[in-house]
């Protein structure tokens, strides 16, 4: 079910960089801060999240199995002065000491784990009372620019756009996350504290927004050169349709907060 994200980890490091500015305001809104605690990031990729959890204090450690993407990681980390330490594993199988972690969070990620197993893990890595912090962003549909890139992508690569990981697997969901989830939380002993949105934008010139497309997991089975013909062909579409211009594309973030009870 795992994606092999390191085929395009320097695109990822790129394009798949945006976070809503109010994150950290509405989760201490919402009790959650991070100054002082310790925290493992779980599926950390090229440390977006991470980096800002060390920015809001935290001591943190990125999970990753993809060592493509931590060598990212560590690129950007050297170049903003970040010190991060990074653990190239499975979020199954962290390595991580034993009820060391006040919280554990997952940006992206949680649909490419394997639920039970993960879950066991990061009951064993939390401190009791600790806190688990789920979130999912990403385009919104409703955004024109992006129902035209997605009608261009079905007819160039028909059949392979599902939901991503588990995704797939789930006729139904709440606020984006598989309805199934919310009884596997509560079965291994989370209980669900907050479930929220928010709705931000984020810029892109054409050739930057290509550049977030390529690295989507269905175009991750292709070769380099069929990823780079399809972009080919989209750019000088959505130009003719959209301009050549910043286009502002809508994203959502999606939030679940957990407590280890």
């Amino acid at each position: 079910m795992n994606a092999d994200f390191g085929k395009v980890a320097k695109g990822y490091a790129l394009y798949r960089n945006d976070l809503t500015d109010n994150l950290f305001e509405n989760l201490a809104i919402r009790g959650l801060t991070f100054r002082g605690r310790a925290v493992a990031d779980l599926g950390a990729g090229t440390g977006v999240l991470t980096r800002m959890l060390l920015e809001q204090g935290a001591q943190v450690t990125g999970v990753e199995p993809s060592s493509e993407l931590i060598r990212e990681a560590r690129y950007i980390d050297r170049e903003s002065g970040a010190e991060i330490d990074y653990v190239n594993r499975y979020a199954e199988d962290t390595g991580l000491p034993e009820q060391f972690f006040d919280t554990v969070t997952a940006l992206r990620a949680w649909h490419w784990f394997d639920g039970p197993t993960v879950l066991k893990e990061v009951k064993r890595i939390l401190k009791p009372g600790g806190d688990l912090l789920i979130m999912d962003s990403g385009f919104v549909s409703a955004d024109p620019v992006v129902q035209e890139t997605m009608g261009h992508m079905k007819k160039a690569i028909p059949g392979r756009i599902k939901p991503a990981g588990r995704k797939a697997d789930s006729a139904q969901s709440i606020n984006s996350f598989p309805v199934e989830w919310f009884a596997e939380w509560q079965s291994h002993g989370f209980e669900l504290k907050e479930l929220y949105n928010e709705d931000y934008t984020v810029a892109f010139t054409p050739e930057a927004w290509c550049g977030r497309i390529k690295t989507l997991s269905w175009m991750l089975h292709l070769e380099e050169s069929e990823r780079d013909q399809i972009m080919d062909s989209l750019k000088p579409h959505l130009i003719r349709l959209f301009g050549d211009r910043t286009y502002e594309i809508g994203h959502k973030l999606h939030v679940v907060l957990l407590k280890n009870v």
